[in-house]
């Protein structure tokens, strides 16, 4: 009696333990996501500058978005960005992740090295940088000029061309999807290899048909979390372009533009419902896409 007694005291504290080391979690998890979102839900349907309270008026920011140019010209901008951008940084961090599974004494310090863009990839102080290089006075100019004396300098930021320089610094954040592709390239058995190989398969054929299809469900995993990254895209656009361009404002930066320098802070929360529902619609296709071209063992 007296050990049941003394299990029941000892589950309790369990439990209370458990309920006092999740109360962090449940008010960081009220405070900062549910009930903003709640409240960024009504201020959808309202007329709100921040400084005056908000005015219920119904559908008229929905209405608004859809007949705005300058909404479907960042949503435009933001789906380019992430259809190109998102397979490429997939693939170019696939082909290093096949070039580092060669293990030797530097393994570890080229994963670093490779890693490393990652971690500093998405900071503005980078993207400053990168915008200074491609500047018509900046460092890719001059490279090309040291090998091609005749060529002329070219605004890289101007017109099209500035899509394409927020791509390259995209694809350039490759390290985190590496390691993911480096950790599944281990878990493949080499038996596999072996067995293709006593068959006749050359090392191409292997990677098509060995390789490639025990990757697809990191590759899913990879496109997944780029794809919405991409759509969520502000720093490289903000920072590198200003958010001046109609190629280049991203859909995040047409959003902080209506809410804190035009404070249309009920249209801002009702583009940011749009985005959910498109991140949602989007995670749905591929998701039903999956059991057409992943391979589950």
């Amino acid at each position: 009696m007296e050990s049941k007694k003394t299990f029941a005291q000892k589950l309790s504290t369990e439990k209370a333990a458990g309920y006092i080391c999740s109360v962090p979690f449940v008010i960081g998890f009220l405070g900062f996501m549910l009930i903003p979102m709640v409240i960024s839900l009504y201020y959808a349907f309202c007329d709100y500058d921040i400084v005056s309270p908000p005015v219920f008026s119904g559908l008229k920011n929905l209405k608004k978005a859809f007949s705005e140019p300058r909404f479907w010209m960042s949503l435009r901008a933001t789906a380019y960005f992430a259809l190109i951008g998102t397979p490429l940084k997939v693939i170019f961090a696939l082909i290093v992740a096949l070039i580092l599974l060669r293990n030797s004494k530097v393994s570890g310090i080229y994963r670093a090295v490779y890693y490393m863009p990652s971690i500093i990839g998405g900071s503005v102080a980078v993207a400053f940088l990168w915008k200074r290089m491609f500047q018509p006075d900046g460092t890719i100019n001059r490279v090309i000029r040291s090998v091609f004396p005749e060529y002329k300098l070219i605004n890289w930021l101007a017109d099209e061309r500035a899509i394409w320089v927020l791509i390259l610094l995209t694809v350039w954040q490759f390290g985190s999807s590496m390691l993911i592709f480096l950790s599944s390239l281990k878990q493949i058995n080499q038996e596999l290899y072996e067995a293709a190989e006593v068959d006749g398969a050359n090392k191409w054929k292997q990677f098509w048909k060995v390789t490639l299809p025990l990757l697809t469900p990191t590759v899913f995993f990879n496109l997944l979390q780029q794809t919405i990254n991409s759509l969520l895209a502000f720093t490289q656009s903000w920072v590198i372009t200003g958010g001046t361009q109609d190629t280049t404002r991203f859909y995040a930066v047409y959003q902080y533009q209506e809410a804190f320098t035009n404070r249309n802070a009920g249209y801002a929360s009702c583009l940011a419902w749009i985005m959910l529902v498109l991140v949602s619609i989007v995670t749905f296709l591929l998701f039903k896409s999956r059991s057409k071209w992943v391979y589950d063992a």
